[in-house]
């Protein structure tokens, strides 16, 4: 069964969940795991692709968006579009809506910040994993 881990940060600072994800990719990708970014809009996902780059000097992080680089053997995929069917690992939801392919994936990563409609759309999914028994876990990022 899927693990999901929400990721809420107590601060309050416009753009910090963006800035998590990366690290959180970073880490993930240098456990040799699969990511697969999945956004709620083409604005997100191309300012996820850029920010990927740029989040902190010296740090590499292979990835790409969906319909613009090679699935198999691009480690880190970000797409608004669904899923792409190579995906299998890890899943970091971005999105104000829990993914239909979400149980496909080993792990699910929520992130959840401080904007009034990102804590009530978090607070949504949230009752969605457990009401249909999924193991959550909570991590306060100060």
């Amino acid at each position: 069964m899927t693990q999901v881990d929400f990721y809420i940060l107590e601060q309050r600072t416009p753009g910090n969940r963006y800035t998590l994800t990366c690290r959180l990719s970073e880490k993930i990708y240098h456990q040799g795991r699969r990511i697969f970014i999945h956004t709620g809009s083409e604005e997100v996902s191309r300012h996820m692709n850029r920010l990927l780059w740029t989040f902190r000097q010296g740090s590499f992080i292979p990835h790409g968006m969906a319909d613009d680089c090679d699935l198999s053997v691009t480690p880190v995929i970000i797409s608004h579009q669904g899923e792409t069917g190579e995906e299998k690992d890890v899943l970091i939801n971005l999105d104000s809506e829990v993914p239909s392919f979400f149980s496909r994936f080993e792990r699910v990563a929520e992130i959840v910040d401080q904007e009034p409609q990102v804590i009530v759309a978090g607070r949504k999914r949230f009752r969605f994993y457990r009401d249909r028994g999924y193991s959550l876990n909570k991590h306060d990022i100060g």
